[in-house]
């Protein structure tokens, strides 16, 4: 379990130095780590939680009148920056990859912005390049970790077994695509191949978002063309890209909520970045929410889009799922058109479902279960 999760859901903050990782980092959980306008400020990583915004959250709390809302969260993982031979060890390549490894989707930062005093490793903005330049050292190092695991089948092939068989098949298979510089992600592989990736925490085989980083305003043609080129990329590899001013954001959320209210409202700005940011990155790591309450709290958790009441019940607590009988189950929007829980009870809204019921986003769930 990750610190900071009760799930283990969590993504990893990533670019080359300078990009605005933690700044990013820093915009969207407001820890205040170090960001500095040179490369390697961030050594080790710094990790938070990032609140997941969900309106539905307040609207279940108003009619089961709870004490308290609780929503759900990711763990964020603000990682040292990536340069050219990272997968040879260059920089702090070996500890980027680790920390790499350890989570379940990658936020790519995107330098967009133009800044004299804030150096970048190759001299100039390009982001495509940049990102290039990144996807290069990850499909050099998955293949590393392949070509070993293929020698270690290799050598169980003496006694010409049929795992070791079918392994090296699917090694060959991942080992094709790192040689051709394609992502495992954006691979056509077999759900076995899949699988394999998934097991040995293969990089390139984890989904990513891209974050365009800007100027404030924008206004610089140079930095709308490097948005522009970056959502190309991004859409070329079905994967989403958010742009995102981190440094801006990052001086909001140390306001209180009115003076950032008025200042959101002075800069004809509706919606924050980093909260578009929070909800494709939910989306992208395929994951739901489903409800709980009562009048104490009303609680937002987490489970993997088709997951079931069983494994939902698990979420809650461990006896539930041990004595799981059946889950009540009616959707949030129901329930609010309904006014309260007796009300949709005395409609018929409310339905009995079983451990295998698949969960959909929204469910509000009250579980039965023997202790």
């Amino acid at each position: 379990m990750r610190p900071g999760t009760n799930l283990g859901f969590s993504c990893g903050i990533v670019g080359l130095p300078n990009a605005g990782k933690t700044t990013l980092f820093n915009a969207l959980t407001g820890h205040g780590a170090p960001a500095g306008a040179y490369p390697f400020t961030t050594i080790a990583p710094n990790h938070g939680s990032v609140l997941v915004p969900d309106v539905r959250l307040a609207a279940l709390g108003a009619i089961m009148r709870s004490e308290r809302q609780v929503p759900t969260t990711i763990h964020l993982v603000d990682i040292a920056g990536l340069v050219r031979g990272a997968s040879r060890g260059e920089g702090l390549g070996n500890e980027f990859l680790g920390h790499i490894r350890e989570v379940d989707a990658i936020i790519h930062v995107v330098r967009c912005f133009r800044a004299p005093g804030v150096a970048h490793v190759d001299g100039t903005v390009n982001p495509v390049r940049d990102v290039q330049t990144l996807a290069t050292e990850l499909c050099l190092a998955d293949l590393e970790t392949v070509d070993r695991r293929k020698e270690r089948a290799q050598s169980r092939l003496k006694g010409a077994t049929a795992p070791a068989l079918t392994e090296l098949d699917l090694l060959d298979g991942l080992a094709a695509s790192l040689n051709q510089g394609v992502a495992l992600r954006s691979a056509p592989l077999t759900p076995a191949a899949q699988a394999l990736a998934r097991m040995m925490c293969l990089l390139t085989a984890k989904p990513v978002v891209y974050v365009g980083n800007h100027d404030e305003g924008g206004g610089d043609p140079a930095g709308e063309a490097g948005l522009a080129a970056l959502a190309t990329l991004a859409c070329q590899e079905q994967a989403a890209m958010v742009p995102v001013c981190a440094q801006l954001e990052s001086e909001l959320v140390e306001l209180d909520p009115a003076e950032r209210a008025s200042f959101m409202a002075a800069l004809g700005v509706q919606t924050l970045g980093v909260e578009r940011l929070v909800l494709v990155s939910y989306q992208t790591l395929n994951l739901i929410t489903f409800f709980t309450g009562n009048s104490k709290e009303v609680r937002a958790r987490t489970l993997t889009a088709g997951g079931t009441a069983h494994q939902a019940a698990g979420q809650v607590h461990s006896d539930m799922a041990r004595g799981f009988i059946r889950a009540e189950v009616i959707p949030s929007s129901e329930l609010i058109r309904a006014g309260s829980l007796a009300a949709a009870r005395e409609r018929g809204l409310v339905r009995l479902e079983g451990r295998d019921y698949v969960v959909a986003d929204g469910d509000v769930l009250y579980f039965r279960f023997s202790s």
